[in-house]
């Protein structure tokens, strides 16, 4: 695939470094305010919802006054407490869809035969995943007969290999961003 082009370097590298910073204010905001994940607790999930529903007032004044005094305690991050994705090509984040477009970039082309058996997974889910890529015009098929055998090949279009790059050049900041 070659050198990848760092056009975006910096500036994708702040706004991860940023990205991450508001994540880890939000869990913390989160965490201070007394929330804990559904399931968490000694009750079962179903039942904790129950439970939370019919808290008494005098309760839920006392809880609403915990969070009043945490949050004195603490200063709100400058932005929402809720954490923001990371704008990773969703499209291409998915296992299956990276490992198509993966495969793809080090082949000129695969048959659909040579993927089921290279990403070790079935036919419908294959063409489902190979499909959206194809509507996206990352990946281009070609289907034809050989004698009466169809055959489907894959190939990655110049706009797959950019969006391939750009997912690479973003998971690399992400990872030089959380290791410093």
């Amino acid at each position: 695939m070659g050198k990848l082009s760092s056009a975006a370097g910096p500036l994708v590298h702040d706004a991860l470094r940023r990205d991450l910073a508001e994540a880890r204010d939000g869990r913390q905001v989160r965490a201070q305010a007394g929330h804990q994940p559904a399931g968490s607790g000694h009750l079962p999930a179903g039942r904790q919802s129950t439970v939370a529903a019919g808290r008494s007032t005098a309760a839920s004044r006392h809880a609403s006054a915990r969070r009043q005094v945490t949050s004195a305690k603490q200063p709100a991050p400058a932005r929402s407490a809720q954490p923001r994705a990371l704008n990773l090509d969703r499209l291409i984040h998915e296992r299956l869809r990276l490992g198509i477009v993966s495969a793809l970039a080090v082949n000129e082309c695969l048959s659909f035969t040579d993927l089921k058996r290279l990403l070790d997974t079935t036919d419908g889910n294959l063409s489902v995943h190979a499909r959206k890529l194809e509507e996206a015009e990352y990946i281009a098929c070609d289907k034809s007969f050989d004698g009466r055998v169809p055959r489907t090949e894959y190939r990655l279009t110049a706009a797959g290999r950019r969006a391939l790059e750009k997912y690479l050049v973003h998971m690399e900041a992400l990872i030089r961003a959380v290791r410093e």
